[in-house]
């Protein structure tokens, strides 16, 4: 896995969109990340959530493997931390992530974000003309704001 292209290419995405981008050189295991952003889906508060795990990843560079950061970036949302830490020890949401694993597997998704659309396919974040050519190519109408 060539680490260094992809943060490099991240970093670029990032600026032209005007998005905080730190990075880091390590990657860290999104897996108890993904359990816990199940949990607050759950619970109401999933794009926060999502969003504030994005922001120490990728604007600090923390490490979002980690069960005490998850906590604390839970309950900067309003979830509770006792519940937020026993979801993580417990792996409350361990058997759905599974699922969800499965099904990406099984669609051959091998990278995030990838958007699915017929039998058409974008992988890796995109630019809005980009997004808006795979809805024209697959005769999806878009709304006008």
């Amino acid at each position: 896995m060539d680490i260094e292209g992809m943060m490099l290419r991240m970093r670029r995405t990032a600026q032209e969109l005007g998005l905080p981008f730190e990075g880091s050189d390590r990657l860290y295991s999104t897996r108890l990340a993904q359990e816990i952003g199940l949990w607050a889906e759950s619970r109401g508060k999933g794009q926060a959530f999502h969003n504030a795990v994005f922001r120490a990843y990728f604007a600090e560079g923390k490490n979002i493997g980690q069960i005490p950061l998850l906590v604390e970036l839970a309950e900067s949302v309003g979830l509770p931390g006792d519940e937020s830490e026993e979801v993580l020890v417990k792996r409350t949401f361990k058997a759905a992530v599974d699922e969800d694993w499965a099904a990406s597997e099984a669609m051959q998704v091998t990278a995030v974000p990838t958007f699915i659309v017929n039998q058409s396919r974008l992988v890796g974040a995109q630019s809005y003309e980009a997004l808006k050519g795979l809805m024209e190519e697959n005769r999806i109408g878009l709304k006008q704001s």
